[in-house]
C-alpha cells in the first residue's frame, strides 16, 4: 500500500492497546539529515469550541506505529 503525506491528514490514529482515539495527523518531525520521519503529531483537542485553547499535542513516534490502512493508522503508545 503506497500512501502520500497529504493523504496522512486524512488517516485517524487509534490506539491497538485500548482502541483509544486520538485525532488526525496534523504534521510530521522529520529527520532532515538522513530524511527519515522521526513522529507524526496529532493536535490536541479543542477546548469547549475552542475558547479555552487546547489540549496539548500528541507525539507519536514513528517506532509506536504499527500498522497502515485504508483510513487509520494503528499504534502502540
Amino acid at each position: 500500500m503506497e500512501t502520500r503525506i497529504a493523504e496522512l491528514r486524512y488517516k485517524e490514529v487509534i490506539s491497538v492497546e485500548d482502541g483509544a482515539r486520538y485525532g488526525y495527523v496534523g504534521d510530521m518531525e522529520v529527520d532532515l539529515e538522513t530524511g527519515q520521519v522521526k513522529a507524526l503529531i496529532v493536535p490536541g483537542r479543542r477546548r469547549f469550541f475552542g475558547l479555552l485553547g487546547r489540549e496539548e499535542d500528541k507525539i507519536i513516534p514513528w517506532n509506536a506505529v504499527k500498522r497502515f490502512g485504508e483510513d487509520i493508522i494503528l499504534v502502540e503508545k
